[in-house]
């Protein structure tokens, strides 16, 4: 049974945007470790569900599907958001 982790994409820290953060994603845990090709020496592995990441409007709709599929999963806790409010004249101090 694979495990499936389910959680709130976070706002990228390159960005002002927060474009999709309100999204939920659900990914899978990798089944199998990669190992690095002969040929090419890029790592990979067989495990093809790990290329798989679904988005779900709210985290009751995730949750709701992996149950459906029979699924494990592990729901992560949105971190708290905090702003650092900061006037102009702080960079001149």
């Amino acid at each position: 049974m694979s495990t499936a982790r389910i959680f709130q994409r976070p706002k990228n820290a390159m960005q002002s945007g927060k474009a999709r953060t309100d999204l939920w994603t659900l990914e899978f845990a990798p089944a199998e470790a990669k190992q690095p090709d002969p040929l090419t020496g890029w790592a990979g592995s067989g495990d093809t569900r790990e290329q798989v990441k679904l988005s779900f409007p709210s985290q009751e709709a995730a949750v709701a599907y992996a149950e459906r599929e029979g699924l494990a999963y592990v729901v992560t806790a949105t971190p708290a958001k905090k702003l650092k409010l900061q006037a102009y004249a702080d960079n001149f101090r």
